[in-house]
């Protein structure tokens, strides 16, 4: 049985009702987005209209999802709050703070010993509020609730921005930070810009070489890193329902890569299989009575531009495999072509690791599918050329594979199995194999490959690719391998040429484990109690911000100007920074260090106006903030694009910067400034990034004045004496200005409940 099957009753019992209102309501067919977002609005059944991409709407989500990176700030929050219990069914994932190096018998005692400390405190927070807990092993959040927890139809957020791998089986799922969560935690609603739509019409139907990853590499190679910014995309079409639903996960997972809210597919018969694989029969049966809500209506997908934003149709029979890189997940390139453009932009040929997990493509089926490459090299007596990683994506996972033998062909292969978690995907990884900073090359199956983000070595180029075609390109050791055409040379001296990958999508034999890794609640918490050492280098208690003293903001230094691509790995860093995700004053120290100064293109090296010297951003910030000179920070576009941690908020919030202002904010940051009070604006004209200099001081000049759909000005004076006036735009409406004259969210949230 499934989890928390009565609230999924409960949906289901709702949604027709909901939907024929809502169909009603906006005088159109529906498609299966505004079905899901229709259905869980805060006030209970539509009675009005949303305008896409300006409408404010409070959401009622079903269930939460924490990783423990995240969920450390958020479960610190909700302790904050004044609730007895979690509002809404919520897990916590450990899945985060196990580095990959030697394997999996030795790299998850190794993190249960160096962060025992944080395990602890996150069983014991999860016991005391109701919070399920999933030890470190049970697998990476995203598989893991694709398997236990995801149903279609349903509405999830989480703590992560790739929650939205749930769309696999037909959710709404989406990433956002802690602050957001505490929201839903503690029985309030939950806020988002009704989004945009944009429809991906697939038709054909995949072979050969070319998996579902490729469907979304070549999505993000059209949509760039920004192109989804504000919106759902909804695939649909005979293609989609050829699919598996782990390959749908895959597909939607990767969406985070183009600014997407989520991605979603309507509910279809390999998402019933895979319910009823993942022992969750009554889930597909219910499910099966309200089909008709689960998916869009007939004429949208007829006519598709009729009903959304944007359309894009891609011929599955025609797509080929695809390998996008290095540097960023948009760049996206045909195998076919790889080598030619690998010469031209002097992209190192050599492969030193192929990389095979992360929650993107770590399930049965994409094990099966890379193992059918591995067992044709063995087979064909092939050594792989490059070193061989895999991370199972849960230990049902893991355990099936094991039994099934797939785990044997890697290791026959001189594979490492790692532990069922992120690992190397989020620079939890212990690379024996170079300690500098070498030019060097890498291909994995994740879904990011921003500079330094897997190894901290800003000259490692990675490349995203399918399992089988990671395994493949291993195991050939050249960037240029395209194996659709190219043989390899075993050992007895002959060319050979590797066959098309196969795969299962289910287990033939059903999924098995011993012990999955999870542990409920207690249903009385009131005794548990919550230890933080007020010593201890990994928590934190956390203090309240400082309310705004609703006067303007005046004489603000410039902390920094960042030059181009800015991320949240660049704001904060993770890697081995991730240690310090539960104290809020350690983890500062990474503030912004990786951001590039437009002014020498030095990264953590800025000017402070005070003593004219040059030094760290969190050193200079730090001494800005002891003699109380508020500051700003300066970015370029889709600034804050990447992961949903609201450190990078947080951080800059603790150290007293006041104010961001940038050409674009990818979503989530922008939400995670504005829940913990920070003024989070973009250029009016985005050519006046240009008359920032670097000892310019700022007057927010109108602040006072701070309403929704109101310019503020700003008055930026120059080291000669010189000004320039400006114009900056928010997205603020009046709630969420009350965040801001609170201090924070959380901050409003605790005045309302000591009301």
């Amino acid at each position: 049985m499934a989890y928390d099957i009565d609230m999924i009753k409960k949906v289901y019992s709702q949604m027709g009702e909901r939907v024929n209102a809502a169909r009603e309501i906006v005088g159109k067919p529906l498609t299966l987005s505004e079905k899901i977002l229709y259905s869980h609005l805060w006030d209970g059944t539509p009675t009005k209209k949303f305008n896409r991409g300006k409408d404010y709407v409070e959401f009622a989500p079903d269930r939460i999802a924490c990783q423990d990176a995240t969920a450390q700030m958020a479960l610190l929050q909700f302790m904050q709050a004044g609730k007895k219990n979690v509002a809404v069914p919520t897990t916590v994932h450990c899945d985060h703070l196990i580095q990959a190096k030697l394997g999996a018998q030795f790299d998850l005692p190794s993190a249960k010993k160096s962060s025992d400390e944080v395990f602890d405190f996150l069983e014991s927070v999860s016991n005391k509020y109701g919070i399920g807990f999933w030890k470190p092993g049970a697998g990476i959040i995203h598989q893991v609730v694709l398997e236990n927890y995801a149903f279609p139809g349903g509405m999830m957020i989480g703590t992560d921005s790739h929650t939205v791998n749930a769309g696999g089986l037909g959710m709404v799922a989406i990433g956002v930070g802690g602050a957001d969560a505490v929201d839903v935690m503690a029985g309030m609603a939950w806020e988002l810009k009704f989004p945009k739509l944009i429809g991906v019409k697939l038709t054909g139907k995949l072979s050969g070489w070319t998996a579902p990853k490729d469907v979304i590499l070549k999505v993000a190679g059209i949509l760039t890193v920004k192109g989804g910014t504000g919106a759902i995309i909804e695939y649909f079409g005979e293609g989609a329902e050829s699919m598996s639903a782990t390959g749908k996960g895959t597909i939607c997972n990767m969406g985070a890569e183009v600014g997407a809210t989520t991605s979603t597919f309507g509910y279809d018969e390999s998402m019933a299989r895979y319910l009823r694989a993942t022992n969750r029969a009554d889930v597909a049966d219910a499910a099966n009575a309200v089909k008709e809500h689960l998916t869009g209506d007939a004429e949208v997908y007829a006519n598709p531009e009729q009903y959304f934003d944007q359309v894009i149709e891609i011929n599955l029979s025609e797509l080929k495999p695809h390998l996008n890189g290095p540097f960023t997940p948009d760049l996206a390139t045909p195998i076919s072509e790889m080598g030619e453009k690998a010469k031209k932009n002097d992209w190192p040929i050599n492969v030193d690791w192929g990389l095979i997990g992360s929650c993107t493509n770590s399930s049965y089926e994409d094990l099966t599918r890379a193992a059918s490459i591995a067992k044709q090299a063995v087979d064909k007596k092939v050594k792989a050329k490059s070193d061989f990683g895999i991370n199972p994506g849960s230990e049902q996972i893991r355990y099936t594979a094991e039994r099934d033998g797939l785990l044997q062909i890697f290791e026959d292969l001189d594979a490492t199995i790692f532990t069922n978690a992120c690992g190397p995907c989020i620079g939890q990884w212990d690379r024996s194999d170079r300690k500098g900073e070498e030019k060097n090359t890498i291909v994995h199956s994740f879904n990011r490959n921003f500079s330094k983000r897997a190894d901290g070595n800003p000259n490692t180029h990675a490349f995203v690719g399918s399992p089988e075609m990671v395994a493949a390109i291993a195991i050939a050791g050249r960037l240029d391998f395209d194996p659709t055409t190219d043989t390899l040379l075993n050992e007895d001296g002959e060319q050979v040429k590797l066959d098309e990958p196969t795969g299962l999508e289910l287990p033939p034999k059903g999924f098995d484990v011993e012990d999955p890794g999870y542990l409920a609640p207690t249903e009385d918490g009131s005794s548990v109690e919550v230890k933080v050492n007020p010593k201890s280098e990994r928590l934190q208690l956390l203090e309240p911000f400082e309310p705004w003293d609703g006067k303007n903001l005046m004489g603000a230094k410039l902390l920094i100007k960042a030059h181009g691509k800015c991320t949240t790995d660049h704001i904060s860093m993770a890697g081995p920074w991730l240690r310090f995700r539960g104290h809020l004053d350690n983890i500062s120290n990474n503030c912004l260090i990786g951001a590039v100064n437009a002014f020498n293109m030095k990264t953590n090296f800025v000017k402070n106006q005070i003593t004219g010297e040059y030094d760290g951003v969190p050193a200079t910030q730090r001494k800005y903030k002891a003699a109380g000179i508020p500051t700003v920070v300066v970015g370029d576009h889709n600034y804050g694009e990447g992961s949903s941690r609201e450190h990078a908020a947080m951080e800059p919030r603790h150290l007293g910067v006041k104010v961001v202002l940038v050409k674009s904010f990818a979503r989530i940051h922008e939400t995670n400034l504005k829940k913990q009070g920070m003024l989070g604006l973009t250029f009016a004209n985005e050519s006046d990034y240009d008359l920032i200099q670097e000892d310019d001081t700022f007057n927010f000049i109108d602040l006072e004045d701070f309403a929704p759909d109101k310019q503020l000005t700003i008055e930026v004076v120059h080291a000669d004496g010189s000004k320039d006036i400006i114009k900056a735009n928010h997205t603020y409406n009046q709630p969420q200005i009350e965040w801001y004259k609170e201090g924070s969210a959380l901050n409003l949230i605790k005045k309302q409940n000591a009301a």
